[in-house]
């Protein structure tokens, strides 16, 4: 809500209609030289330029703006708003992102499958910031980009940093999984769970997928596991970030669905299939629903300052008019 405190500021805009009625008594008029320019029984000279008279009145309005924006700052205007903190652990989740270049196929309603992916897990984050959000990035090999933490905006410029063939061209699951209990484990969060985003199979790293189900379940930590694309013939526009060079073109998008349903079944949780940007938004939100718990939250105040902005914004307007007057009109002001 906005609000100022230091309201008494706005006295000073009498000072305007005190300026304009000083001026009418002529207390501050200006020095003025009469002169007629024009030959012996000729035609007295006129000025053809009207702009000059235009832009002087714009000039003009420039300098009371000016005055307005300072009294504003001086007046010391902030903006309040209710924020909401909360005071108990939330539920742990760890994303596992898969990168293969395969994550680089059209086929979500015209969309990248990674960027799809990426735009969900921001989007239902967003809307629910009471959990912890942490972020394991799976290729050849994997990477934790964010441990759970509670500070989505690091959360954010991480995910945004994730492209398609990263890290290699294979997709090591069981890697990304044990990885990601491994950051979980010592979590003192009531719930945790794992939701991995891949579009194929395991080819790649040193942890087999049912080793890494096993150890997460061992952990009580449940996995969902969201099979992301269509099957078939899709289309593919890849830049590989290692030499820059791009394929286009059709890929076979198919794989077996089976071990990765075997993934989730091992911990209690569940295997889903989407094509659509609307059934992973629909998928991600059951999920994180199914995974969350209570918390207790209190409010606090923050209050935001923009004394500052206006200060800078009513002198920059002056320089402005001071340029007009100086530079085109050729005075001072």
């Amino acid at each position: 809500m906005p609000s100022f405190q230091n309201p008494y500021a706005f006295l000073c805009l009498l000072l305007i209609p005190l300026f304009l009625i000083l001026r009418k008594l002529k207390l501050f008029s200006k020095i003025t030289f009469p002169a007629v320019l024009g030959n012996w029984n000729g035609r007295i000279f006129t000025p053809k330029n009207k702009s000059r008279k235009y832009v002087s009145a714009f000039c003009r309005i420039l300098k009371i703006l000016s005055f307005l924006l300072i009294i504003i700052a001086y007046a010391d205007p902030v903006v309040t708003r209710q924020e909401k903190i909360y005071t108990s652990l939330g539920t742990d989740i760890m994303f596992i992102l898969d990168t293969s270049p395969s994550m680089a196929a059209y086929d979500i309603e015209d969309n990248q499958r990674l960027e799809t992916a990426k735009n969900t897990v921001k989007f239902l984050a967003t809307n629910h910031d009471g959990a912890r959000y942490g972020l394991v990035v799976l290729g050849s090999n994997t990477s934790v980009f964010v441990p759970p933490t509670s500070n989505h905006n690091i959360f954010f410029k991480k995910l945004e940093e994730i492209q398609p063939g990263m890290i290699g061209d294979g997709s090591a699951i069981g890697d990304g999984i044990s990885t990601a209990v491994c950051h979980l484990v010592s979590s003192s969060a009531p719930k945790k769970c794992i939701i991995l985003l891949t579009d194929g199979e395991n080819n790649g790293g040193q942890v087999h997928p049912q080793t890494a189900a096993n150890l997460s379940n061992a952990n009580k930590i449940n996995i969902y596991v969201v099979g992301i694309g269509t099957r078939g013939t899709v289309p593919i526009h890849y830049v590989d970030p290692a030499t820059g060079k791009v394929s286009s073109g059709t890929i076979i998008s198919n794989f077996n669905a089976g071990p990765l349903k075997q993934i989730a079944s091992v911990t209690g949780g569940k295997y889903f299939e989407v094509t659509t940007a609307e059934e992973l938004n629909t998928t991600l939100e059951k999920v994180i629903k199914t995974e969350s718990v209570a918390q207790n939250f209190t409010y606090k105040t923050v209050s935001e300052l923009y004394y500052d902005r206006f200060l800078i914004a009513g002198m920059l307007v002056f320089i402005l008019a001071w340029i007009i007057k100086h530079l085109f009109l050729g005075e001072l002001i």
